[in-house]
């Protein structure tokens, strides 16, 4: 077994809510960075990120949660503008990031939904293993989220990987039944990171909305939501968490 396993890779997904408590409705993006930190992890999916927005100072919210938990590799996606600024989906990551690609996936009428894509370098005992890096945010109704994974799934980076390189693809899903890994991702090669760990609302969690999903040459250790206080109160989300390893 321990040729066979390279190293543990960390990831994370998570929907800060802008930074902006769940509870008590307050912008405080020191408690998103406390989270993250704690969460320890190697590479993180966010979603709901600001750049620009009175409600969040005007901050560039990526670039401030990069330079505060050392994840300093970062691609963010502006997929909804605001009357000033916008919001959408981020990947930080300890390791250099590359090709970065935004897949469409708005449905008309409904508001406007991307998918991150990038590749990663992630260093092993002195080698090097590319990976490939799904984050997105999914719509509210349920026809919506059907038509975004099937395009989703056939966009030309997913069907051009190997099936044997690591994909780790994850975000808020919207999956109020958690059904939708079962009808489309596990058919295409796809296994869930643990069972419907429920993560929303944050302070009572009874949703599985976020989730991580993988496939090629990984394998699940554990995954788990953060639970702590300030992890309740600092989103409408709880950070879901994965911990895989990595294949020589």
């Amino acid at each position: 077994m321990a040729d066979r396993f390279g190293a543990r890779l960390r990831v994370v997904t998570y929907n800060i809510h802008k930074g902006i408590g769940g509870v008590d409705r307050r912008y405080r993006l020191e408690r998103i960075i406390a989270v993250l930190r704690h969460c320890e992890a190697d590479i993180a999916f966010l979603q709901e990120v600001d750049d620009g927005v009175p409600r969040s100072r005007r901050q560039c919210q990526v670039e401030a949660l990069a330079a505060a938990t050392g994840l300093v590799h970062f691609a963010f996606q502006r997929n909804v503008r605001l009357r000033e600024g916008h919001y959408g989906n981020a990947i930080l990551s300890r390791f250099p990031l590359s090709d970065v690609t935004h897949c469409e996936l708005t449905i008309p009428l409904k508001k406007r939904r991307r998918a991150l894509l990038c590749h990663a370098r992630a260093a092993i005992g002195g080698r090097h293993r590319r990976l490939l890096l799904v984050n997105t945010h999914l719509g509210l109704s349920g026809f919506e989220r059907n038509a975004q994974l099937r395009k989703l799934l056939g966009s030309g980076v997913i069907q051009r990987t190997h099936r044997t390189t690591p994909i780790v693809l994850g975000g808020d899903f919207n999956d109020v039944w958690a059904t939708l890994g079962r009808r489309f991702l596990e058919p295409a090669g796809f296994r869930p990171a643990g069972r419907q760990v429920r993560t929303f609302p944050a302070f009572y969690p009874m949703r599985p909305l976020d989730r991580l999903f993988f496939r090629g040459d990984l394998e699940l250790h554990h995954a788990f939501a953060s639970r702590t206080r300030v992890a309740r109160e600092a989103s409408d989300h709880l950070p879901l968490i994965a911990v895989f390893r990595l294949h020589r």
